[in-house]
């Protein structure tokens, strides 16, 4: 199992949710995994749907598609809001805050992240050009991490980005850049400001050119930012991400950016207002642009290390330590005595076959032994 920094054999003991010391009581419940790895639980920043769920359209269906991805590993997650009009912030926001349904069992929501309105729309991507908005104050009214916004991704080069950032931060709210034009020195000024993470690097964002490195460079080389990407090999060349990991380090963090798509068949699906079409290039509007992915966490982590000839431990740690750093979460991420009891348990080849929510086994995969 991995447990610390490093692999080790033994049992791992769950109590009361958490991890804990000493052996297990005479009555616990005993899970069996010889042969398989222990890790922490993935943590996904970055989930705009799946299973036909659309989060833009029908935020009332967060717990709902919470429940489905510990198929993949997930344990906790920020379910995410693409660019959309005020009132479907104010519904997802309302549906965290009523709580999960009786008898819930799932990856467990630990806050929004609200991508857009403030994008570039020079950068949009995939975003609805209409729904953008200028960054004010007014409009971050009650955005905050107390009332359920963890993250937001925002141009940092826009008009008013620098004082709502500030006003964000202030809220303990995760700023990231992203969906921008931004020149290095623009970068590095939302960064002094306490921007903390850059959104699916690469993408929606100015390329990295050898004289004006833009916010790529920057996050490629600011050891105070953790970088987001997209490893399904379409979103960036495998070879990028390769370059990712040796210039990012621990400060890489895998998201799926995963949309209504994941775990459909090709054809058609939305995203926000939108339709998207699903098919062996990913997930693209109708003039060919990205618009969010059909990945799931567990293969962004067999992606990474066959991408980068990374060992296994280190993809893991990209998808459970490196999220839960960002977010400030010392609960999540680890195995350690006093973690929460948040475990994949996977294959030598990194399957899942099993996932530990909170002490209890959430999935099961069809030909698990456990």
């Amino acid at each position: 199992m991995w447990r610390d920094g490093g692999w080790r054999a033994g049992d791992l003991v769950c109590r009361d949710g958490e991890i804990a010391d000493g052996p297990p009581s005479d009555d616990a419940v005993v899970v069996e995994a010889g042969g398989l790895l222990a890790v922490p639980g993935f943590v996904d920043l970055q989930c705009n749907g799946a299973l036909g769920i659309d989060l833009a359209s029908e935020p009332e269906r967060l717990w709902e598609l919470a429940e489905a991805l510990p198929r993949w590993g997930v344990t906790a997650w920020l379910p995410t809001i693409v660019t959309s009009p005020p009132e479907v912030v104010a519904r997802a926001l309302a549906t965290l805050a009523a709580g999960p349904p009786s008898g819930w069992l799932g990856a467990v929501p630990i806050g929004l992240h609200l991508e857009g309105p403030f994008l570039s729309p020079a950068r949009r991507g995939a975003h609805a050009a209409a729904l953008l908005r200028a960054p004010t104050i007014d409009a971050v009214a009650g955005w905050s991490r107390a009332a359920g916004v963890a993250v937001v991704t925002l141009a940092p080069e826009l008009d008013g980005a620098s004082s709502v950032a500030a006003a964000l931060v202030e809220r303990g709210v995760v700023v990231s850049l992203g969906h921008s034009a931004a020149t290095a020195e623009q970068a590095r000024a939302a960064i002094d400001g306490g921007a903390s993470w850059v959104t699916h690097l690469f993408n929606a964002m100015a390329p990295l050119h050898h004289r004006a490195p833009g916010l790529a460079g920057v996050a490629l080389t600011d050891p105070r930012v953790h970088v987001g990407l997209i490893a399904d090999g379409i979103h960036v060349d495998p070879a990028v991400v390769d370059l990712t990991l040796r210039a990012a380090g621990p400060r890489l963090v895998l998201v799926t950016d995963a949309v209504a798509a994941l775990g459909m068949p090709s054809g058609p699906q939305r995203l926000g207002g939108a339709e998207v079409v699903v098919g062996p290039d990913g997930v693209r509007l109708a003039d060919g642009t990205l618009a969010g992915s059909n990945l799931a966490m567990d293969q962004a982590v067999r992606n990474l290390v066959s991408f980068t000839g990374c060992a296994p431990e280190v993809a893991c740690a990209a998808a459970a330590a490196a999220p839960a750093h960002l977010l400030g979460d010392r609960r999540r991420g680890a195995l350690s005595a006093g973690a929460r009891a948040d475990v994949a348990l996977l294959t030598p080849r990194l399957d899942v076959v099993a996932t530990i929510v909170g002490g209890v086994v959430a999935h099961r995969a069809a030909s698990s032994p456990v």
